[in-house]
C-alpha cells in the first residue's frame, strides 16, 4: 500500500485543481464517484476504445482532495441541467432507437450500408429462427460449428432439430457436444455473429408459411367439389406438389388416420358437446362414418354411450350446419397441435 507523501517524510506536491484536469480524467472522477456510491454504470455499451481508454485512466490515478471532487462532480451536473435534447450517437445508436418503429427491411438495409453489426447476444437471434431453418444452418455448417449452436439453443428446440438430422450426423454433432467444453466465449461469440449475419442476409419472405401449407389450408376450408377438383387439375400439372398438398391437407374425414387415438379425448374436451354431437349425427354418409365411429371408440365408455344417445335422438342436421360443426372440430384439433398439446400423425406413418 502506497502512503501520503507526507507520510513519506517529504511535502506532498498540492493536487492538481478541477481546471488542470482533462476531460478524460474528469470522466474518471465521476464514474469513480458513481460507483462508490453504488450506482450501476453501464460501460459496456461504449466503444472498446473509450472503455480502454477510462481504464487506463482509472488506473493511473491515486487520489484528489474533497474542492476538487465538488468542482468536478459540481460541472458535471451542470452540463446534465444544460443538456435539452439528447440524441443516440450513430447510425447504430438510431436503428436501436427505432427499433420496431421502421419496417424491418429498411433496418437490415441500413445496417448492411453502414457496416452496423445487430445488437445484443446474436445467440437469441440464431435461437429464435424456427426448427426447419435450425436444420438447414446445421446441416450445412462444419460439425464444430454444429455442437456450438446445438449447446446454445434451447434444449428443446435442440431435440427437435436433432430429431430431424440423419442418425449418422445426429451421432457425430451429439459426439462433437462433449468435446466444446475448451471453446472459449470469444470464439462463440463470433461463431454467434456470424450465423446472425447470415440469417440477416437471407432475403426477407413475403409468406410465413410454404407454398404446400398455404395451398392445404386452403383447400382445408373449401367445398369437397372444389377440392376434389383443384387437386385433379394439380395432379395435371404438377403431380408431386399435389400429393404434397393432399399430405398437407387436413378435414373431417382425415380424424381417423391423422389423429392419434389417445388425443380424441382432449379434442372432445375442447369441443362444445352440442357441437361434437351435430358433427358426428350428420356423418353420416359412407366418407365420414368412420369418423363418427373412430371418435366414439376412443373415448370413455361412458362418455360414448351419452354421446350416442344424444346423436340418436338428434334428427339429423342440415347439410351446412353438420360441415360448419365438423369445421369446428377440425379448428380444435387444429388449435391443439398449435400449442403443442397433440401431434399429427403423418400420412406416411404406421
Amino acid at each position: 500500500m502506497s502512503l501520503p507523501a507526507s507520510f513519506a517524510g517529504r511535502s506532498p506536491e498540492p493536487p492538481p485543481g478541477p481546471r488542470r484536469l482533462t476531460r478524460r480524467a474528469k470522466a474518471a472522477i465521476v464514474v469513480q464517484f458513481i460507483l462508490n456510491e453504488g450506482a450501476d454504470v453501464p460501460l459496456s455499451s461504449l466503444p472498446d476504445d473509450l472503455q480502454e481508454q477510462l481504464t487506463h485512466e482509472l488506473g493511473a490515478m491515486r487520489y484528489i482532495d474533497r474542492a476538487t471532487l465538488d468542482q468536478v462532480i459540481g460541472e458535471f451536473a451542470d452540463e446534465l441541467e444544460a443538456v435539452g435534447l439528447s440524441f443516440p450517437g450513430g447510425v447504430a445508436g438510431a436503428l436501436d432507437m427505432l427499433d420496431g418503429k421502421i419496417s424491418a427491411q429498411t433496418a437490415r438495409r441500413l445496417r448492411k450500408e453502414a457496416g452496423v453489426r445487430q445488437t445484443g447476444d446474436p445467440w437469441d437471434r440464431v435461437g429464435g429462427q424456427s426448427v426447419e431453418r435450425l436444420v438447414q444452418i446445421v446441416t450445412s455448417e462444419s460439425i464444430e460449428i454444429a455442437a456450438v449452436l446445438m449447446s446454445k439453443i434451447e434444449v428443446n428446440k435442440a431435440a427437435q432439430v436433432l430429431g430431424k438430422l440423419p442418425g449418422p450426423l445426429a451421432r457425430r454433432i451429439t459426439y462433437a457436444v462433449s468435446r466444446t467444453s475448451g471453446v472459449t466465449p470469444e470464439t462463440v461469440d463470433r461463431i454467434g455473429l456470424a450465423l446472425a449475419s447470415q440469417i440477416d442476409a437471407d432475403p426477407p419472405r413475403a409468406f410465413a408459411s410454404a407454398p404446400v401449407d398455404r395451398v392445404g389450408a386452403i383447400l382445408n376450408y373449401s367445398a369437397d367439389g372444389i377440392r376434389d377438383d383443384v387437386l385433379a387439375g394439380l395432379d395435371e400439372t404438377d403431380k408431386p406438389f399435389a400429393e404434397a398438398v393432399r399430405r398437407a391437407i387436413f378435414t373431417f374425414a382425415n380424424i381417423p388416420e391423422r389423429l392419434a387415438a389417445a388425443d380424441v379425448p382432449k379434442v372432445s374436451r375442447d369441443v362444445e358437446n352440442d357441437v361434437l354431437v351435430t358433427a358426428l349425427a350428420g356423418a353420416t354418409t359412407e366418407e365420414l362414418q368412420p369418423v363418427s365411429e373412430f371418435m366414439l371408440a376412443n373415448l370413455s365408455k361412458r362418455v360414448a354411450a351419452t354421446l350416442s344417445e344424444e346423436i340418436a335422438e338428434r334428427p339429423t342436421p342440415k347439410p351446412k350446419e353438420a360441415e360448419a360443426a365438423q369445421r369446428a372440430v377440425i379448428d380444435a384439433i387444429r388449435a391443439l397441435v398449435n400449442n403443442g398439446e397433440i401431434k399429427m400423425v403423418e400420412p406416411d406413418e404406421d
